[in-house]
């Protein structure tokens, strides 16, 4: 999708000729209207003009450029001025190219038809950068990023943040008896599973953490809510029925499990979080293995 930001509808109507046959086109009128639709809309590529009444074409540049969510979004500056340090303060703000008026379509055309291949090419490499390779989660990458950001967005709302972290219940005697191949079938029909007991929210993620581990961050949930799903991971697993002849807690593969929430605050790091749920995971080991460990009362009042 292509946005146009400009105050002119002539130059709207006009960009909207030559890039309707190709793209589905959008458009705002002024400044703070273009970045609504931005936002919500997320277009592979932005026209903005420059001189805008009330906010003008850098301020709308630098707002997306601060946004995390619009950062990537590539910006060509429509404009009728051909000052070459006009030039430079746009690419300066972020934009990626600069158009004059009166622009020719077929140009206007080609360096709308690159940006967004380069585009569409970075997004597809980011994405192989936060994938795990072998089960298709989100990878440890993915997880960090995931959890400063949630952590960030708790600690304005006030609102909890959970995490379940989990492991394959004796994964090396499972990978010593079956090979790395079986090992590696495992983790994936393992992932599968889990993936399916996660909630579809905006947020919510589910990755491998590394190894035979995987990590599950639920937004505004509280610790009830996260053992709730932490239960279904658990069964999910075991339902799987994958014979496992070297466990000592059952004969198919198992997982143990550690389920934490707390509300963020700035005065702690996002790693608390793992630190509690892993602390819990741990204890559902040294429990007997294929249960799910919460905080108890007392490790609650400590929290407090």
């Amino acid at each position: 999708m292509v946005m146009i930001i400009d105050d002119a509808p002539a130059n709207i109507r006009l960009l909207n000729a030559c890039l309707v046959e190709e793209y589905a086109v959008r458009f705002a009128t002024s400044g703070p209207t273009g970045l609504e639709i931005v936002r919500s809309q997320n277009p592979d590529i932005v026209l903005l003009d420059v001189m805008m009444p009330t906010m003008d074409g850098y301020a709308v540049c630098a707002a997306l450029k601060a946004d995390p969510e619009t950062r990537d979004i590539p910006i060509i500056f429509v404009t009728a001025q051909g000052d070459g340090g006009d030039e430079e303060k746009g690419l300066s703000a972020g934009a990626v190219d600069y158009v004059t008026k009166p622009f020719i379509p077929a140009i206007v055309k080609a360096r709308v038809r690159i940006h967004i291949e380069l585009k569409r090419l970075r997004d597809q490499l980011r994405r192989q950068s936060v994938t795990d390779e072998l089960t298709g989660l989100a990878n440890r990458r993915a997880f960090d990023e995931a959890l400063t950001r949630e952590w960030s967005r708790g600690v304005r709302s006030g609102l909890p943040l959970s995490l379940v972290m989990i492991d394959i219940d004796f994964f090396k005697g499972f990978n010593d008896a079956h090979g790395h191949l079986g090992g590696d079938a495992c983790l994936r029909q393992v992932a599968q599973a889990l993936q399916a007991a996660v909630p579809r929210r905006i947020g919510d993620l589910i990755a491998r953490y590394g190894g035979e581990e995987f990590a599950v961050l639920l937004v505004d949930t509280d610790g009830e809510g996260a053992r709730k799903v932490a239960e279904r991971l658990r069964s999910n697993v075991s339902a799987l029925a994958i014979p496992h002849g070297r466990s000592s807690v059952a004969d198919v593969v198992t997982v143990s499990l550690g389920a934490a929430a707390l509300v963020p605050n700035s005065g702690k790091p996002p790693t608390s979080l793992v630190a509690v749920a892993d602390a819990l995971l741990y204890r559902a080991k040294g429990a007997g293995r294929n249960r799910v460990m919460v905080p108890s009362p007392d490790d609650a009042r400590k929290e407090r």
